[in-house]
């Protein structure tokens, strides 16, 4: 298998060595081969540490920029290795016989998987000779599946977690080593939560990593549940219901900003991405219809400014405060609030 030098324009072929680390920069571990594979910026704050006290990563694997930009948010790991001197491959599917033989011939004992969305299959596992650890933003056996930070807001939940846990066959059903748990606040959103995991990913890591080096294997079996698994979420999810309580119109939208694609709706015929929303709770509108723009919002603080729209049965309303046309365009303060949009309602298409 060859390995081609990086290209700024990416490739969505089989692995390729991006870097590789300088002689004499990472001491090497008398006796634990370490590897990473990551893309989501959730996985960075840990690796970081870990160089940081000189803990040996003899490669770090990520996915080819064609692949990573697809992602929602997908850390520049190139410059990262090359700030920290590590060996990097690019894949485009860590499952692929490529990526397979790329991980066979690493000689891995312990890899790391932190924001990865690909699945990894038993043959892949199977690479490291000791076994795969990975995160999953939950306090498990609750919660399993895709999307977990997502789904706690979009449901209001007001405590949730983070578990590192060894990779097994099914998902998210390995032995958990850690657990952090964390409250979630009426003012979270999707990215506030990815920071508190992030930051407990890294808490968790330096705490085990000694335990490996000593040989040891922490972990305890989870407790089986007959809870439905999250499923997964895409974009076109993320259209607007209206007719839900304000409350749950909030959460929904404040799930979904940046760095994910947002929740969205329609308004005289253009699409328009919600980025920011205050909730109005006391707010009584009986009158008007589900999605009618009640009417501007006007305040000396150009970041207060927006269009209050009504939701649910009229108790309640969602004031917009940034959005964003599929054009490109963006409304938010004073340029917002001065729309003409009063007894409009949002829709569809």
């Amino acid at each position: 298998m060859s390995h081609r030098p990086h290209s700024s324009s990416g490739s969505a072929r089989g692995p390729r060595r991006v870097r590789r680390a300088a002689r004499g920069v990472a001491p090497r571990s008398a006796g634990v081969r370490f590897g990473w594979i990551g893309c989501h910026a959730e996985g960075v704050p840990a690796l970081e540490a870990l160089v940081a006290q000189r803990m040996p990563i003899e490669a770090v694997v990520t996915l080819n920029p064609v692949k990573a930009a697809k992602r929602s948010a997908a850390a520049d790991y190139a410059s990262l290795c090359r700030r920290f001197n590590l060996p990097l491959y690019e894949v485009a599917d860590i499952n692929d016989s490529e990526s397979i033989a790329l991980l066979k011939g690493l000689s891995l004992d312990i890899v790391f998987v932190l924001g990865w969305s690909q699945i990894l299959r038993p043959a892949t596992l199977a690479t490291a000779r000791l076994g795969m650890i990975g995160a999953h933003a939950s306090l498990l056996p609750h919660n399993r599946g895709s999307a977990p930070i997502n789904w706690a807001l979009i449901r209001g939940e007001t405590h949730w977690g983070n578990t590192l846990m060894w990779l097994g066959e099914d998902v998210d059903t390995g032995e958990v080593i850690d657990q952090t748990s964390f409250p979630i606040s009426r003012y979270d959103t999707c990215a506030t939560l990815y920071d508190r995991v992030a930051s407990s990913n890294r808490e968790m890591i330096v705490r085990v990593v000694p335990r490996l080096l000593a040989g040891d294997r922490p972990g305890r079996p989870q407790v089986r549940t007959d809870e439905p698994v999250l499923p997964r979420r895409r974009p076109g999810d993320g259209k607007i219901d209206w007719t839900q309580a304000a409350g749950a119109v909030y959460n929904f939208v404040r799930a979904l900003t940046q760095p994910y694609p947002g929740a969205f709706s329609w308004l005289d015929g253009r699409r328009w991405t919600v980025w920011q929303a205050a909730l109005v709770p006391d707010h009584r509108s009986p009158s008007a219809r589900p999605a009618e723009v009640l009417g501007p919002v006007l305040s000396p603080v150009d970041a207060a400014c927006g269009q209050l729209v009504a939701c649910g049965t009229g108790e309640g309303a969602l004031l917009l405060l940034e959005l964003q046309a599929d054009d490109g365009e963006v409304l938010k303060g004073r340029r917002l609030s001065d729309q003409q949009w009063t007894g409009k309602v949002w829709g569809d298409a």
